[in-house]
């Protein structure tokens, strides 16, 4: 009953009806578009623009654009899209993926849903699997649109942000799929808006839609940098200051376990790194290695905390088992920062800057549709995932290829022995042969192999991948013979010579089933297209990977009890085919599981990068004053602070809030504990806040004009926000190889991953504003140079008392001078470095 219902849902033939009456509306057209002198029919893409503007739908233009593509690919290109291809691109227009066999002429079925969601002039993506067929479409059918009046631009990896920019900024733009993945990270990534290459991701047509969105969906991309040896130069820098300061250059805070440096500590780091201000803008990195050499050294603890193994490696210690976790390391730095304070090796960082998957990254564009000629495998990930349809398009012609039952052999080695037979006896008849190879390794022996019998052949792998397009069109030529990887079984069309037709056509030979069938059917697709004649078969071997894995002890048994010789014991039989099929529906379901799992973790990370890089972009292209969300920062940062030590004693709490306040907010002078007594959290958040935008506005006076403020507060966000973002990522990175183990206490590692990251997340936010607080607070901002006149002291006797630099003027009110502003005495000096020490 199930099985029932399931094909009355998902039949196919009422949805093909449908389709072939749309096309045989723009066929009705044939005749119209004909009669069009060629200016004429390039007049209708304006015409079609100008409808659309005054809103007519996409929909609505369907039939007269489709039309004005075959007019144009008739007079321009000299090819005629068939009925199947105006059917195949009305599937594509409305977001499916039409499964169209080998030869059936994808690429110019494409030219259709390109030149009609080109009109919108939101951009169009052409997404391939390499920059070879990039290149290719783009200059073959890039001479089509530019004669109707588009624009084509090719977006390949060596070009530069403002090449990339211009090829985005066309019309239609070809790409892989991998640059546009990189290209939205690094987007992402920029400092300001005009930096960014791609424009809104709103339609794209992905070719070769099964290998791009199910096979490579597996791994994502990750744009990361691994830690150079000048980063861990500075762990064991930041470890050495540490270890000179005393107990009051430094504070704990005992409950939450963190730590920070006092007003000395800071002074002393200063003194140490050379530096003006510590808490600049352009030291945040080094403020990082300082607060991860604190904890490394005054909170993390040796035979505690973790442990140093015979081989010099920091071993972490679970606090649950007192078991060391083998392969856990801490994240964020710290890790390293331990190693340099117990002086082992520093291994490397490799910190993850950004990172999406395939599935995520194409189910951001508006409109998603693909290509294939084997998809229908693949139909329930694509609809579960993508939401997208495979609909089966009937050939032109019908197919005349013989597929052939597998033959199985006992062993490797009779396998080839066989297959090189089988190539000897095609390449005699001079019929065209296509061996197909899992592995560069196979297909190196099979040469080896080829070249003892005599056999002239070619060999397209990923060694001599520059030689593709010479290699696939001498392959259907009579007698040659191509040897080659997965690289021919896509995309590639090979044509027949002159009598190979008579003679049978291209013989296609896999020496391998693959785990998965799609990639069999598009080996198998090279030959007999458009009703060519062809043949294809396949070998197979018990000691092939995939028929070790599924049940070939029983069949060797088998051919051991009947006590037949290797040239007897082939197999030739359509239930092993079938046999070997089933095997291979298993890997395929395994593969999905694996891929909807990655899926799964990476829904998590999607929300959280989408609010990230949407407050992200807000900022670099904000044109305005960004004062009110840093208030609300600094607001919810003493709140939080507040909040955090609310059931501590009345003392801890005091003393918790006051290290706060002048290690955070104001200088250590302007606050006393006393000030803080005897306040409620609400009356402590008020005081703490209004004494936060007194220093803000100090801080803000302190620059030349709005220009500058709107910059210095674009630059103290996006820092942090990068920083905290990259260091979130790794953490995540880390919880997701931690989470899987809890699947032994019957946890499901997703729901751990989900709820931990979630509060990952927001940890994550409230450090963000700790640090943008404590930075607009402390970073030292150069004041504009003022008229003598406006100075305090100017009086001929204080101006001869500075210069001697030997005492202070007595009209000088030592209270009003900040510490980090230039001595009263003359000396040249900061006053927390003269006077304001003694």
């Amino acid at each position: 009953m199930a099985n029932l219902l399931k094909s009355i849902i998902e039949n196919d033939r009422g949805e093909l009806r449908k389709i072939e009456r749309m096309a045989d509306r723009v066929f009705s057209y044939e005749e119209e578009m004909a009669a069009l002198t060629d200016e004429e029919l390039k007049a209708k893409t304006d015409e079609f623009k100008e409808r659309y503007d005054e809103g007519e739908s996409l929909d609505d233009l369907l039939y007269e654009a489709f039309a004005v593509v075959r007019e144009g690919a008739k007079r321009v290109l000299g090819l005629f899209p068939y009925k199947v291809q105006v059917m195949g691109g009305i599937v594509l227009h409305h977001g499916d993926v039409p499964e169209m066999r080998t030869g059936e002429g994808k690429t110019l079925t494409a030219t259709m849903p390109v030149y009609l969601n080109a009109i919108s002039g939101e951009g169009v993506h052409v997404v391939t699997v390499n920059e070879y067929l990039s290149e290719r479409d783009a200059t073959e059918m890039g001479e089509l649109y530019s004669w109707l009046g588009l624009s084509v631009g090719i977006n390949l990896a060596s070009k530069s942000p403002m090449e990339k920019r211009q090829a985005y900024a066309c019309d239609i733009t070809y790409s892989t799929n991998a640059e546009i993945g990189f290209d939205y990270l690094r987007d992402n990534m920029v400092a300001r808006p005009e930096d960014m290459v791609q424009r809104r991701l709103n339609y794209a047509l992905v070719d070769e839609v099964d290998s791009i969105l199910i096979d490579e969906a597996r791994t994502p991309l990750i744009v990361s940098g691994p830690a150079s040896s000048e980063t861990n130069q500075l762990y064991y820098l930041a470890d050495r200051y540490v270890k000179t300061l005393n107990e009051d250059d430094y504070i704990i805070d005992v409950p939450s376990k963190t730590i920070g440096l006092s007003d000395s500590g800071i002074d002393k780091a200063e003194a140490y790194f050379k530096l003006d201000n510590l808490y600049d803008i352009e030291h945040v990195a080094l403020t990082h290695f300082i607060d991860n050499a604190l904890r490394a050294n005054y909170i993390m603890t040796l035979d505690i905390d973790y442990v140093v193994s015979p081989e010099q490696e920091i071993l972490i210690v679970d606090q649950f088992t007192g078991r060391t976790m083998e392969g856990r390391r801490f994240s964020d730095g710290l890790h390293q920062a331990i190693e340099a304070k117990e002086a082992v090796p520093i291994q490397d960082e490799s910190k993850t800057s950004a990172s999406i998957t395939y599935q995520n990254l194409f189910r951001m564009y508006k409109k998603l549709s693909g290509m294939t000629g084997t998809g229908k495998t693949e139909e329930e990930e694509f609809r579960e995932i993508y939401n997208i349809r495979i609909i089966p398009i009937p050939t032109n012609r019908p197919v005349q290829r013989i597929d052939h039952p597998d033959l199985l052999y006992p062993s490797l080695e009779a396998k080839f022995k066989a297959v090189v037979e089988e190539v000897k006896y095609h390449y005699e008849k001079r019929q065209p042969v296509l061996v197909g190879t899992v592995s560069v390794d196979t297909s190196d022996y099979l040469s080896q192999k080829l070249v003892s019998a005599g056999i002239p052949h070619e060999v397209l792998n990923a060694k001599n991948h520059y030689k593709e397009a010479q290699i696939i069109m001498n392959a259907g030529q009579p007698g040659a013979v191509t040897i080659a990887t997965n690289m021919a079984g896509r995309g590639t069309d090979i044509k027949l010579g002159e009598g190979v037709r008579e003679n049978g056509g291209l013989c296609v030979i896999g020496t391998e089933r693959h785990e998965s069938r799609r990639i069999d059917n598009q080996l198998r697709g090279r030959a007999g297209r458009q009703g060519d004649p062809g043949e294809s078969q396949f070998y197979l071997s018990l000691e092939d990977d995939l028929m070790r894995r599924f049940g070939s002890e029983r069949i060797k048994a088998l051919l051991d009890r009947m006590n037949l010789s290797e040239e007897e014991s082939v197999i030739r039989s359509r239930m092993l085919t079938r046999q070997v099929e089933a095997a291979q529906k298993r890997v395929e379901g395994n593969n999905y599981d694996t891929r909807k799992q990655v899926l799964q973790y990476d829904d998590v990370m999607r929300e959280q990068r989408e609010i990230i890089y949407r407050e992200r972009y807000d900022v670099i292209s904000a044109d305005r004053d960004l004062a009110p969300e840093i208030h609300a920062m600094i607001r919810r940062t003493i709140k939080r602070q507040v909040e955090n030590h609310s059931r501590s004693s009345k003392e801890e709490r005091l003393e918790a809030l006051y290290n706060f306040a002048h290690y955070c907010i104001v200088p250590e002078d302007e606050i006393e504990k006393e000030d803080l007594e005897g306040l409620s959290d609400a009356a402590m958040v008020d005081y703490l806040y209004d004494l936060a935008m007194d220093v803000y506005d100090d801080q803000v006076a302190k620059l030349q004009d709005d220009s500058a403020v709107k910059e210095f507060q674009k630059v103290l966000i996006l820092r942090v926000v990068d920083n905290k973002w990259t260091d979130h990522i790794d953490a995540l990175d880390q919880l997701r190889n931690a989470v899987g183990l809890r699947g032994y206490a019957q946890n499901n590692p997703v729901v751990e991953y989900q709820s931990e990251g979630f509060r990952m997340f927001n940890d994550m936010i409230a450090s963000l504003e700790y640090d943008v607080t404590r930075l607009m607070m402390k970073a030292q901002i150069h004041q504009q140079e003022r008229p003598r006149a406006e100075h305090k002291i100017t009086t001929t006797a204080t101006r001869n008392i500075a210069a001697e630099g030997k005492e202070l003027p007595e009209d000088v009110d030592l209270n009003q001078v900040g510490r980090n502003d230039l001595c009263p005495c003359g000396s040249g000096k900061r006053f927390k470095n003269c006077h304001g020490q003694r």
